[in-house]
């Protein structure tokens, strides 16, 4: 063989080797869930890929015998060349030798394989019309190779043949929706958000504390009850006795306003409008209380402790402000200051204040930015108090004999 020969062999084994490294690449590189949607639009390039990756034993068993073959080719040919141009100098192999591995290096690993992983479709496609006909013409050699590997990995207690497309984990899923900034509007990125955090919320995190809810007590004169339906923002009011452990039943406005003006109206004509009250457990998810408010068709439900006490209230609203919480704006609750810093209602929940500031205070405690500050302090701190509340330096701005009103969280965070 003459050299012009010998050098062309050599050349293409160096292309054979950057097309087995980058395709190796390119193929273990691919986003698995755009291959599946590519599969699913009949992409023939994907739908190849996705055969040879279902079992990656036998594609890289492909991959590293054809690496192996053409490497140790063009090592064999460098050093028939090296004796054919210095014959009796057994430094010129050595020194060849080190020429290839550079180049080898260069040309034939770094290259492709760089290239393969920022652009993998590119490559991995073309490659797996090549390497489909490949594992066919070769199987018998990769099955012998590979009953060797699967022994092997058994001591590892790994099984190849149960290899499958992993499935995302709920923080992944969060990693890959914070990345899509640019794909999809910011408010859907919430919005999807809000879902994937309806697993691990219940009610209890959701809720009108106790202290908060706005109802009808039919102890009060007939006066001061229609005055609170005819002035009321709210379109169900909760109706007892005394106290609300008292209840009796829901009020629904709009029937009753209808009937307010009547002569004969009274508290018994209020009663006759009642629906019954809806107890929920303060541990029921919300994803599962969202399903049983619409398979009942009510909105509106008390929250209850383990001994039956009313704990608080939450409608339907509240369950779907999880999701869509952009159309809830919390400006009463959290006013930006001229100097850059937050004054915050305290009794603000703590997921509404994560939520609106994208902090991350610990949620799996107390539920209202008071009961965390409260928790942390283990008392009730005076106005003017300053803390550092888990990383977020925070003042006590106002307070009560029983509770934190107002803080003020400093500009630095």
């Amino acid at each position: 063989m003459t050299l012009g020969m010998l050098f062309g062999i050599l050349a293409a084994m160096l292309l054979l080797s950057a097309f087995f490294s980058g395709s190796e690449t390119a193929l273990m590189a691919l986003n698995r869930y755009r291959l599946r949607h590519l599969v699913k639009l009949k992409h023939k390039g994907a739908l190849k890929a996705q055969r040879l990756l279902q079992r990656p034993d036998r594609l890289l068993s492909m991959i590293l015998l054809g690496n192996i073959f053409v490497n140790t080719a063009a090592a064999s040919v460098v050093t028939i060349i090296a004796i054919r141009l210095y014959p009796g100098h057994e430094s010129a192999v050595l020194i060849a030798d080190g020429i290839l591995i550079l180049v080898t290096l260069i040309f034939s690993e770094a290259t492709p394989k760089t290239y393969a992983a920022v652009k993998p479709e590119t490559i991995a496609f073309p490659s797996a019309w090549v390497y489909v006909p490949l594992l066919r013409l070769f199987y018998p050699v990769i099955e012998f190779v590979n009953i060797f590997v699967s022994l092997l990995l058994r001591l590892f207690q790994v099984d190849v043949k149960q290899h499958g497309l992993e499935t995302l984990s709920k923080d992944e899923l969060k990693v890959v929706i914070a990345e899509a900034e640019g794909i999809m509007p910011h408010r859907y990125q919430k919005m999807l958000m809000g879902i994937l955090e309806l697993e691990s919320a219940t009610v209890e995190d959701i809720m009108t504390p106790r202290n908060e809810i706005v109802g009808i007590d039919l102890e009060l004169p007939l006066k001061d009850i229609i005055n609170q339906i005819k002035t009321s923002p709210h379109t169900r009011l909760p109706v007892y006795k005394k106290s609300i452990d008292r209840i009796i039943g829901f009020l629904h406005l709009r029937k009753v306003l209808i009937l307010i003006n009547h002569e004969d109206f009274d508290k018994q004509t209020i009663i006759n409008l009642l629906s019954k009250p809806v107890f929920i457990p303060d541990t029921t998810p919300v994803h599962s209380q969202m399903l049983a408010f619409k398979a009942d068709k009510v909105r509106v439900g008390l929250v209850v402790d383990e001994y039956g006490d009313v704990h608080g209230l939450v409608t339907m609203d509240d369950l779907l402000q999880e999701i869509v919480g952009e159309i809830i704006t919390y400006d009463t609750q959290v006013r930006v200051q001229n100097d850059g810093s937050h004054v915050v209602d305290a009794n603000i929940t703590v997921r509404e204040l994560n939520r609106f500031m994208q902090w991350e205070l610990p949620i799996e405690g107390p539920k209202t930015l008071n009961g965390l500050i409260i928790e942390f302090m283990e008392t009730i701190p005076e106005a003017g108090t300053s803390i550092k509340l888990h990383g977020y330096p925070l003042e006590i701005i106002k307070r009560d004999d029983n509770s934190v009103k107002l803080v003020k969280f400093l500009t630095n965070n």
